[in-house]
């Protein structure tokens, strides 16, 4: 998609009531065009926030300078531990690349930058301790999140899906603070010292799809209503690209939020779909 059409659809979702636009991948910061569509997007009527995940290794102090300039709010970088060795087996890539983006982020003033720390059994758990205190030495945000059975094959699922549970429970212990997002899956932040600590578990999770009001537009131009699952996906950029007027376009969105259910259901809860 161009950044135009990647706004014009964006429009689309503002009028409707989105509200936060997040660029994620793949690597969003391989496209030449970025701090474009950033500047497309942040300045659309509604949206109070653009921000991006990204690996950090591309992210230099000009860019990072750039983004912020044309409306980048924060970004969420992904390391699964700053262990060297431990970094290079999982990514393929160099620490110091990662940890240079992060310090771009910081002095850019893409703050809080949130640490996303995917957690896989045999390789990192162990880590989350080392992650806490890296955290809070940048004034960072850390988030654990649970390895999902998506676009990975099921016995690499099953040797390295690991629960967060008992991490957790070891960390809401030492809290001093306890904090709940409902607008993220009733999500909690336990703040420890000067650092905050969140995890992310979907797995199994009535309440974070009970609770979920986000929906992903592809790099292919198709609205994906859920994450897990590719039901319910419906193509927008055929109709924008034919000259499809924005009433039609409109209903394609709100038909999709309307059809969508929660993967993870549960029995006891009643699922309320997102008000159009």
């Amino acid at each position: 998609m161009t950044p135009e059409e990647i706004a014009g659809i964006s429009r689309i979702a503002a009028e409707l009531g989105a509200r936060d636009i997040k660029l994620t991948g793949g690597e969003p910061l391989l496209r030449k065009d970025v701090t474009d569509i950033v500047r497309l997007l942040s300045n659309i009527k509604g949206i109070r926030e653009v921000s991006l995940v990204t690996n950090g290794t591309l992210l230099t102090d000009r860019l990072a300078k750039r983004l912020r300039q044309n409306g980048l709010t924060r970004v969420n970088v992904n390391i699964p531990s700053i262990d060297e060795a431990t970094y290079r087996k999982l990514t393929e890539g160099k620490l110091r690349e990662a940890l240079r983006g992060v310090r771009a982020a910081t002095n850019a003033g893409l703050t809080p930058v949130k640490i996303n720390m995917l957690l896989l059994k045999g390789e990192n758990e162990n880590h989350v301790d080392q992650m806490i205190e890296f955290a809070g030495s940048i004034g960072a945000v850390l988030q654990t999140i649970e390895l999902e059975p998506l676009n990975v094959e099921d016995q690499y699922y099953r040797d390295h899906h690991c629960t967060l549970k008992l991490i957790e429970d070891r960390i809401a212990k030492a809290a001093k603070k306890v904090e709940v997002r409902p607008s993220m899956h009733a999500r909690r932040i336990y703040t420890l010292g000067k650092v905050k600590v969140e995890f992310v578990h979907p797995v199994e999770n009535t309440e974070f799809c009970l609770h979920c009001s986000r929906v992903r537009l592809t790099s292919d131009g198709k609205i994906k209503p859920c994450l897990m699952t590719n039901d319910g996906v419906v193509d927008i950029l055929s109709p924008l690209r034919s000259g499809k007027g924005e009433e039609e376009l409109r209903r394609l969105f709100v038909d999709v939020v309307r059809q969508r259910r929660p993967f993870f259901g549960g029995q006891s809860k009643v699922y309320v779909a997102p008000k159009l």
